[in-house]
């Protein structure tokens, strides 16, 4: 029983390996006997029926792609920040909630309906949603489902982005007011070139307001002040003012494996269509070679004289990715997106089956409580209670609006053939529900003491002090078994981890603990074990960043393909996905929209929502496709999308009414928080109405067509 359980202060420990095994086998059967079920009796997929990308072949954005190829695509372009973030943030609420969303949401809601759109779209043509709603609901209910389709696909894209510059270009840790730094004997604050920063010498002491007790950063640190603001003597106690912060350097690791996939991908497409045509399985392993020999040289950036040139700004990062996203969306899909999104795969895919393996080997006891009560009712990670907000935390990973875009946008044009789409559709989100499951269980695997210094904002560290000393009481002994402090942590990744919230930083330090587990097991000296958890650290942030930006280029030209549609009503040239100027003009205007709100940080101000417009957006694709289901001999299956539906309905609509009347009303009472809650209410709002209009749209057109005769096979 000891590899299941173990019992410590009166306290029975599940362990991870049995956990993750167990749902292993649940998405086994699901794929093996549930997709099955939909490709043969409610999708009668037909490789007789030959695909878009077969019938409408141009070079650029119709083209028969290897399904493993395009697995792979599929994959990283579904796989953004949800399934790695989201289960992290909802780890407050325990973690057995969100662990039970992902197992049945992923195999009845998510997988089901990234199958099902991606099914519908090849059979039409390669249409996106928004054209598939046109061509089977009208003039009206189109206008509505785009127009609230292309604001939740920007807002999604600045959302992805903002993650992926705090990765790769830093971010500032902002620190609370009348916080006390006291550099140790022999030390001083150092003044930096550049206006109001500082250099905090290592062994600083630090004392927080409103708070007991005192804690030393063990590595110095970059302080920013507001002007005018400076110590009273460069080693004397500093009381700092309000507007401090903590400066992060970026990444240059992950900045560098990032940009070496770029032309490894065009090496990679040169090969499989100039060099050695129809030769993937050589291809894919030059890919994954040069992949996984970028990386290796990325760990040796860091230091080197060559840092300087990948320690980009937040500006510098905010215009490098756009300026990516705007050429990867225009080049044909064969040089550059599908295979640098395809060898990224690798990557990903490598990085997760070795965490499952380190989860296997290191079998982690599950330190935090299955269920939490100290903050079902919100917490420090996410405000309001476990229903319904777990079931809009955990989104991606179980089922995600933004993925019928992708089923409907890039991948449906390079589907070879019918009965692939099982594999791609349904796959692919199987896979993902895996990541959210390992991130889940990683970070699980944590004190819950490490956990909380860690997503708890140091300028809100009084506001929940209270509950955390209770919870830590509770927990008793068994709940720091590890025995790991946060100071201790920080010396061994080399890293500020206090107050960095978010999500990733927990997840990437949960790795680098999995990781480096059995290695400390084999009784390793501990400088060369300080040194694993510097390296899968930082190998993971970078794995965390190359995870998001596969999304950004599929994205940014999903939501090119729906400006053309919608552009092609005043002029029919726009409307072709291969006119080159119309393309420019479609790439250009959805960069510009997601980038700006990415430059001026303005996503923070909706970000609140965007949980809830990802999910509504999955009610229009599960309520479309119904639509069409509804006017076959097949509509007695109609349960498999309806069911779901209903039920994401209900929590998504629950949690926008208390954003809507609760929370950000209580923001608008508040200077600060004024502008913020102004804008995330009228984007709540507006979303909220278009899909509940558009819903009666949909109920109207099912029941017309359930009560017509003579009905149609096809689908």
């Amino acid at each position: 029983m000891d590899f299941f359980f173990q019992s410590i202060d009166g306290r029975v420990l599940v362990k991870a390996t049995p956990v993750l095994v167990f749902v292993l086998g649940i998405l086994a059967i699901a794929y093996r006997y549930y997709s099955a079920f939909l490709a043969a009796r409610v999708l009668c997929l037909n490789d007789s029926n030959p695909t878009p990308a077969v019938r409408l072949a141009d070079g650029q954005n119709f083209h028969v792609t290897n399904r493993w190829v395009l697995f792979g695509h599929h994959f990283a372009a579904i796989s953004g920040a949800g399934p790695l973030i989201g289960p992290v943030l909802a780890l407050q609420y325990g973690y057995l909630p969100g662990l039970l969303w992902l197992v049945v949401g992923v195999c009845l809601a998510g997988a089901v309906q990234d199958m099902v759109v991606l099914a519908a779209s090849v059979r039409r043509d390669g249409k996106s949603l928004a054209e598939i709603v046109r061509v089977e609901m009208g003039p009206w209910a189109h206008a509505v489902a785009s127009s609230a389709i292309l604001f939740i696909v920007i807002i999604a894209l600045a959302g992805l982005g903002f993650v992926v510059v705090k990765a790769l270009g830093g971010e500032k840790v902002a620190l609370p007011a009348t916080m006390v730094l006291t550099p140790s004997q022999g030390t001083a604050f150092k003044k930096l070139d550049g206006e109001n920063a500082w250099l905090v010498p290592a062994g600083a002491t630090i004392q927080m307001p409103g708070v007991g007790g005192r804690f030393i950063r063990p590595e110095p640190f970059t302080l920013q002040v507001t002007d005018g603001a400076m110590p009273v003597s460069d080693s004397a106690p500093w009381v700092l003012p309000a507007g401090a912060s903590q400066v992060i350097p970026g990444s240059s690791w992950g900045l560098f494996t990032i940009a070496c996939t770029i032309p490894i991908a065009l090496l990679v497409s040169a090969h499989m269509y100039w060099f050695r045509p129809g030769r993937v399985l050589e291809a894919s392993l030059l890919g994954g070679v040069l992949v996984l020999g970028a990386t290796w040289l990325g760990s040796f950036v860091p230091g080197s004289r060559f840092e300087s040139w990948f320690q980009l700004s937040q500006g510098q990062t905010v215009f490098v990715l756009c300026a990516y996203g705007f050429i990867a969306s225009i080049l044909p899909v064969w040089l550059l997106l599908c295979p640098r999104d395809y060898i990224s795969s690798f990557l990903k895919i490598g990085t997760i089956a070795l965490l499952v393996v380190g989860t296997c080997l290191a079998n982690p006891l599950l330190l935090h409580r299955p269920v939490e009560p100290v903050f079902a009712s919100g917490g420090p990670t996410f405000k309001g209670g476990m229903f319904p907000f777990v079931f809009i935390c955990v989104m991606c990973g179980a089922v995600s609006g933004f993925h019928s875009l992708v089923s409907s946008g890039t991948t449906p044009k390079m589907v070879g053939r019918e009965k692939d789409i099982r594999l791609i559709g349904y796959g692919s989100m199987l896979l993902e529900g895996v990541v959210a499951v390992v991130a889940l269980i990683a970070a699980a695997s944590l004190d819950p003491r490490l956990y909380y210094d860690i997503n708890v904002d140091l300028r809100r560290v009084p506001e929940f002090q209270g509950q955390i000393d209770r919870l830590h009481q509770e927990l008793g002994q068994a709940g720091n078994i590890q025995h790991l402090t946060i100071a201790q942590v920080e010396e061994r990744v080399e890293e500020t981890l206090r107050g960095r919230v978010g999500g990733a930083v927990t997840l990437a330090v949960g790795m680098a603990q999995i990781l480096t587990k059995p290695l400390e097991e084999l009784g390793l000296r501990d400088a060369t074990l300080f040194g694993y958890w510097k390296y899968w650290y930082h190998f993971a942030i970078m794995f965390e960043a190359l995870f998001i930006l596969t999304t950004i280029d599929t994205g940014t030209r999903i939501a090119r393909y729906l400006v053309q549609e919608t552009m092609g009503r005043l002029h029919p040239a726009f409307g072709r996905p291969a006119w080159i100027p119309g393309a420019i003009l479609a790439s250009g205007l959805v960069t510009l929209a997601w980038g700006a709100l990415v430059a001026t940080g303005s996503i923070d101000t909706i970000w609140p929502m965007f949980g809830i417009a990802n999910q509504l957006l999955a009610v229009v694709a599960l309520a479309t496709v119904a639509v069409m289901l509804s006017g076959t001999s097949r509509r007695r299956y109609l349960w498999v999308l309806v069911g779901p539906l209903l039920f994401v309905l209900s929590t998504t609509m629950t949690a926008g009414y208390q954003m809507v009347v609760i929370r950000f009303p209580a923001m608008m009472q508040q200077p600060a928080t004024r502008l913020a809650g102004t804008l995330s209410l009228a984007a709540t709002i507006f979303v909220i109405t278009t899909v509940a209009v558009f819903l009666v749209f949909a109920t109207a057109r099912i029941m017309a067509k359930w009560s017509m005769k003579g009905d149609s096979e096809s689908f």
